[in-house]
């Protein structure tokens, strides 16, 4: 007598229903981070830019409104903008967050913080 062995059809509906699922969660926050880094990057470069150490805040959201078209930006206005200065460095910081539904009542947030501080965290803090 022979015992048939492999996976069962059952099994490999599961397996696909949990792949499928798994891949429309990384869709759905890969865009979230991609943006968040797009944040980052016009923050930063807001802070190095010489032009800036001077500038008042209504200048300083003008700069973060036109790099922010650049970029395709919108989950950060730049009325959303905390804008302060450290020992004569612009420090540019903004808090927001981004849901995401998946279907029915479902969905995901993610809270993002993103700022030029120098004891800002790097890593953003994402929950489901």
């Amino acid at each position: 007598m022979h015992k048939q062995k492999g996976a069962t059809l059952i099994g490999m509906l599961f397996v696909g229903i949990m792949i499928v699922f798994a891949a429309i969660v990384v869709m759905k926050i890969v865009p979230a981070y991609i943006e968040y880094y797009s944040i980052k990057k016009v923050f930063s470069a807001m802070a190095a830019d010489p032009a800036m150490k001077d500038a008042t805040n209504d200048d300083v959201r003008l700069s973060y409104a036109r790099r922010s078209g650049i970029d395709n930006i919108t989950a950060v206005k730049s009325e959303d903008l905390d804008i302060s200065r450290t020992g004569g460095q612009l420090v540019v910081s903004a808090k927001y967050r981004v849901d995401k539904p998946l279907f029915g009542n479902l969905g995901l947030y993610m809270d993002f913080a993103a700022s030029t501080a120098p004891e800002a965290s790097t890593a953003p803090d994402a929950a489901q």
